[in-house]
């Protein structure tokens, strides 16, 4: 018998956990703008007639993307945490 790991949802200490792609998006595009959003990250999808769907689209697609998309938010929930004390 092998014992099953421990469920997913126990991740007290992920700031990323239950966070959707959508969220994460919405929220560097309300910090920082597209035009701001695309000179920390210039890809097309932020650059070039952006949108949530077809970011979102790419993303998914493309997980190097996400995963700077994913530190720029951490990032972000940093400086506010900093901002805030």
């Amino acid at each position: 018998m092998s014992s099953a790991p421990p469920p997913t949802s126990a991740q007290p200490r992920n700031p990323l956990h239950g966070v959707t792609l959508e969220a994460l998006v919405t929220a560097l595009v309300a910090r920082y703008g597209w035009a701001g959003l695309g000179e920390r990250m210039p890809v097309r999808c932020f650059t070039s007639d952006p949108s949530i769907p077809s970011s979102l689209k790419f993303l998914r697609k493309t997980p190097w993307a996400r995963e700077q998309v994913e530190a720029l938010y951490l990032f972000m929930l940093r400086e506010e945490r900093r901002a805030g004390r």
